[in-house]
């Protein structure tokens, strides 16, 4: 058999990483990384309209993603910095990057980060504000399509350098001082609902954290003793001011950028948790100067997540997916007229933007198609995906069911529905399920009957 130089080379590489990880079989899996910035272009809307548009760059956004081979057909994974990913936009990122990487759409899992200083991607909703001929605007529909490729295309460079993985790396660490529910208790003991990212109001910010997960989990795959990726998640709204028209990856983008600079030669992700309900407002004023407090924090606990790291060789690898049907909105101001009307005649052009994500959303509802909940799950670490803004509790379940393992939990998927709440919510009349909420009661058991099939539990 003839081998090129490259290819012997690289042979010879991975069988040293073999012996030295004290294997007796050559690994069976493989690892390509990639990265592709997606900073939106000055004018360009910022979460869908809700705040000014894009007059500065504060710091580059980007996609970041690996891609794992020997599961069958190829997985990849990506977390992009954008507030969010919904509808047909959605389903245009996992084609094109299934396309590019040889694999199915259901078997490419992406995820927004949801900074607020950053775009929403939804052509259709785009597409109904342009037909009205409305003010409000959701996306550039030419940038986007230019970034999904940009993105492909750096997917499909990275499997030309994929590098063997023999171990997977589990740790985690406290987090502290940063999440915080926004349900809370008043002085008078009555429940409320309005501690946002950035809260002045001095009850909610002395109020305790309520229900929150307060461990950030880091995920390390590695060939041998080295290691290649390290993906990091937390469940937290994660801004400390926004709506100047800074784009910026807020806190978590500087905390991932002084993790990279601690370990150069070893990527570094960052996904959400199911954050819906959890933001930093206990411990978040809004000034500036706290952004980098806040990033410190976080970066201290994922310098301790990497410090209790634990390797174990890869054994399994199993790519499970199962639908979901949430059920469209049906309260006063949600029907599919009343969201036309809004549509065509609102004076305010962000609530013109609301109409239509809304409508896209039931187009989609209407014609059956379900929402994909996957998890790559290697025997006792499992990588979860659930969509939207699902609140923190389904996270918390994820992980009951799997006392003993380690279930990283992302949220952000398909963002279509908006928040995903549980019932108790509903029944104590959360605020913030006033608009950027597409989903009528009765999610809760499909969402944990979701998360048990993809877990194998129940």
């Amino acid at each position: 058999m003839n081998v090129s130089r490259r290819e012997f080379l690289a042979l010879t590489a991975a069988a040293a990483a073999w012996v030295h990880g004290g294997s007796t079989a050559p690994p069976k899996w493989r690892l390509a990384t990639f990265q592709a910035e997606v900073t939106p272009p000055l004018g360009h809307p910022l979460i869908a309209g809700a705040v000014a548009p894009a007059k500065e760059i504060v710091d580059p956004l980007f996609a970041q993603g690996f891609v794992l081979l020997g599961a069958g057909d190829p997985l990849a994974f990506v977390t992009v910095d954008w507030c969010e990913i919904r509808n047909d936009a959605y389903d245009q990122w996992r084609e094109r990057l299934a396309k590019a990487i040889g694999t199915k759409r259901e078997r490419v899992l992406v995820a927004s980060i949801h900074q607020h200083d950053a775009p929403v991607a939804d052509l259709t909703g785009q597409q109904l504000l342009e037909a009205a001929k409305a003010k409000g605007t959701i996306c550039d529909i030419a940038f986007h399509a230019k970034v999904v490729d940009r993105v492909a295309r750096a997917a499909r460079q990275a499997l030309d350098k994929t590098q063997p993985i023999t171990h997977l790396g589990t740790g985690e660490e406290t987090v502290e001082k940063v999440a915080s529910n926004r349900r809370y208790r008043d002085n008078t003991g009555r429940i409320q609902f309005g501690r946002t990212s950035a809260t002045g109001d001095p009850q909610a910010r002395a109020a305790d954290e309520g229900t929150i997960d307060p461990k950030l989990k880091t995920l390390s795959f590695w060939n041998g003793n080295k290691p290649l990726l390290a993906l990091q998640v937390y469940a937290v709204h994660p801004m400390s001011y926004y709506g100047r028209g800074g784009v910026s990856a807020d806190f978590v983008g500087l905390a991932r950028k002084l993790r990279q600079a601690d370990e150069p030669t070893v990527m570094q992700m960052y996904a959400s948790g199911c954050s819906g309900n959890v933001t930093a407002g206990k411990y978040n004023d809004g000034s500036t100067e706290n952004r980098p407090v806040l990033a410190r924090r976080l970066h201290k606990a994922m310098q301790g997540a990497w410090k209790k790291t634990q390797r174990r060789p890869i054994e399994s690898c199993e790519f499970r997916l199962t639908s979901l049907q949430l059920p469209v909105r049906t309260s006063k101001g949600f029907s599919e007229q009343e969201l036309q009307e809004r549509l065509k005649h609102d004076s305010n052009p962000f609530r013109q933007s609301l109409a239509a994500m809304g409508l896209s959303w039931r187009k989609r509802v209407a014609a059956g198609q379900a929402i994909d909940v996957p998890a790559i799950d290697f025997g006792g670490p499992v990588l979860l995906l659930l969509p939207a803004e699902s609140y923190v509790e389904y996270q918390l379940y994820a992980q009951s069911l799997r006392p003993k393992g380690f279930v990283v939990t992302v949220g952000y998927g398909e963002c279509a529905p908006g928040y995903i709440p549980i019932e108790r919510a509903w029944q104590e009349q959360d605020g913030n399920l006033i608009d950027w909420c597409w989903v009528d009661p009765g999610c809760e058991s499909r969402m944990k009957k979701a998360i048990e099939t993809v877990l194998k539990r129940g």
